[in-house]
């Protein structure tokens, strides 16, 4: 067995794998940039070692400072989780090349995975069920946009190289399709540095059915079951469980032995995840489900699987790289009840989910069955990485029971001043279709505004904040000697508000309240303490949401606009993101430039109404 491993991770995935390799006795080391001096992995570790600046680029992508930080520390081995330098062939072997033992799969099983294009034809070859879509060479636009129009829209552009939703565009009329493949090369080149892409038949009712595999290096290959994560918002899993709601014994036997299949065809070694595109029209079946691709790694999702199988996946991939065969053979499988997961993001939904920067003042997760974070209370989510703030998963001995648990936790999770999905996850769990089982991977984008969580808290909410500030004489509507109920004025995430509430006769009365409705967080304030609220936003003057950097302007100054039309696309938080003309007029002001670097809250853009211009 491995005694000392080196995490080439940060965040939720690290303290995962130090978990396993504690319980394991082995020791570890973490790694981290300037951002994360002091976060929750490198507290963790047994030893941390310091390897560059807060961006990526200049850390967590740097292989030779990771092997430099292994050899300096005596780790053996290195575990890369997921993302980063997980799916990197050419820093798989510098780890073996250098004499550490990597825990994945051989470098020449991530090269052969790791072109979606290459994957396909290789899986073809196997008599791997495929979709029908364009694998060629020539990616010029005309050639591309002939292929696309052959195929029928819509069609799907997918990156080569990519994953995790990125360098993915649906496109519904062969007329924005040269638009859309533009949008997705840039953003496959700028994730994964090749912007090459594919096109796929865009399969209609789909449903996203993943089969997770192992090998080890005497020869044999298992699968521990399917997940489904057909719960998506723009490509990216919202609600992955396992196993697959409607799945009938004959269609599992045949979508796990393909994935098997698949496995063996490039002779895997480790944990890998074989990805199936299924067609639901029909319910499950055999014959509509179609290989995707193959992630060389340990997926985000895996807990669910755990949960129903009662393994560990960690430690068998530290087994599996010491040299040890499979801890339990395919006839030792089995699944028992349910499980769910989602992801718990510091995203705003109200504004097209941007993500939400600053420090977890108060970091509450309701009553879980298991919670795997990378994070703690006083912990900063900053620019620099992804928003994710903890993996949420429960257990149950069916799928309702399992769903129950998932809304009971997030229902009462309460997190602030951060915006987070809580309440958007509430209101998906408890949704009719998911409910029923009546999943494709298009039903967040159809339900759009219903699955918003409310704007407000209830009354019954207000009311009990408003208690905790609601002495004699503090609330602006407040009377002494006044009747048990009054209505006080407040100020509710800066709006003004009227509540009915008892005044209190507390001395010792709050100066702010918390109020926390099914997984959604308000800050109530006296309507002293706040002054006269909030100014008039409508002013047409386009703001940075973030800090990020310019990659595209749409517009020059004096040009005319209509609402809705695309200014510029910011790429921040990994993700590109679309600013928007919030009223028709002129632009009057732009102080925004290609490639430029911008900050939070900067005025990017002015508009004003083409009669004041």
């Amino acid at each position: 067995m491995i005694r000392s491993l080196l995490i080439a991770n940060r965040g939720e995935i690290a303290c995962r794998v130090i978990r396993t390799a504690r319980r394991l006795g082995i020791r570890t080391v973490a790694v981290y940039s300037d951002a994360d001096a002091q976060a929750l992995h490198v507290r963790s570790a047994d030893e941390a070692v310091h390897i560059g600046p807060s961006p990526v680029r200049e850390s967590y992508l740097l292989g030779d400072r990771i092997i430099a930080a292994a050899k300096a520390t005596g780790a053996e081995a290195i575990h890369p989780g997921y993302g980063f330098l997980s799916e990197n062939a050419a820093f798989a072997q510098a780890v073996l090349d250098a004499g550490l033992i990597w825990v994945g799969p051989n470098p020449a099983s991530i090269t052969a995975m790791g072109l979606k294009d290459a994957a396909k034809k290789l899986m073809q070859e196997a008599g791997v069920p495929t979709t029908p879509g364009y694998l060629g060479e020539d990616q010029s636009e005309a050639r591309l946009k002939a292929e696309a129009d052959a195929i029928g829209y819509p069609v799907l552009i997918k990156a080569v190289a990519g994953g995790g939703g990125k360098g993915m565009r649906k496109v519904d009329d062969a007329a924005d399709f040269l638009d859309a493949l533009a949008s997705c090369q840039r953003e496959a080149a700028s994730s994964f540095g090749n912007e090459q892409v594919l096109l796929e038949k865009w399969v209609t009712n789909p449903r996203h059915i993943e089969v997770q595999v192992f090998g080890d290096t005497h020869g044999n290959v298992v699968h521990l079951f399917e997940r489904d994560c057909s719960l998506q918002r723009r490509h990216q899993k919202v609600i992955e469980e396992a196993p697959a709601p409607g799945m009938d014994a004959e269609t599992r036997a045949a979508v796990c032995r393909a994935a098997v299949d698949a496995a063996r065809a490039v002779d895997y070694v480790g944990a890998g995840t074989i990805e199936f595109i299924a067609d639901g029209s029909e319910g499950l079946r055999a014959d509509r489900i179609w290989f995707m691709e193959m992630n060389t790694r340990l997926q985000v999702e895996h807990p669910v699987t755990e949960e129903i199988t009662g393994q560990d996946l960690v430690e068998w991939q530290l087994r599996v790289a010491s040299g040890e065969p499979l801890p339990k053979a395919q006839d030792e499988l089995s699944i028992t009840g349910w499980a769910m997961e989602t992801r718990l993001y510091a995203e705003d939904p109200a504004k097209g989910f941007l993500p939400s920067i600053g420090t977890l003042e108060r970091f509450d997760i309701g009553p879980s069955y298991r919670t795997d974070t990378g994070v703690e209370q006083g912990a900063e989510i900053s620019p620099f990485y992804d928003p994710m703030i903890a993996k949420l998963i429960a257990w149950g001995p069916d799928r309702d029971a399992a769903r129950r648990k998932l809304a009971a936790t997030l229902e009462a999770t309460a997190i602030w001043p951060l915006k987070t999905n809580a309440g958007f996850l509430v209101k998906a769990l408890h949704h009719p279709a998911f409910a029923e089982a009546r999943l494709d991977t298009g039903l967040i984008a159809r339900e759009g505004d219903a699955l918003l969580p409310d704007a407000t808290p209830s009354a019954a909410a207000l009311a009990r904040g408003a208690a905790t500030l609601a002495a004699p004489g503090r609330i602006g509507g407040f009377r002494l000697n006044a009747a048990p109920r009054n209505e006080g004025r407040f100020l509710l995430d800066g709006e003004a508000v009227t509540v009915a509430v008892a005044p209190s006769d507390a001395t010792n009365v709050a100066t702010s309240a918390i109020v926390a409705e099914a997984g959604q967080v308000w800050q109530l304030l006296p309507w002293r303490a706040g002054g006269a609220g909030k100014a008039d936003a409508s002013d047409g003057a386009i703001l940075s949401p973030m800090p990020g950097r310019i990659i595209a302007v749409a517009v020059t100054q004096g040009e005319t606009v209509t609402k809705g039309q695309k200014l510029l696309t910011l790429e921040a938080m990994k993700m590109e993101h679309s600013l928007l003309a919030p009223f028709d007029g002129v632009v009057a002001t732009l102080n925004a430039g290609e490639g430029g670097q911008v900050s939070e809250g900067t005025v990017l853009v002015k508009i004003e109404p083409a009669e004041a211009a």
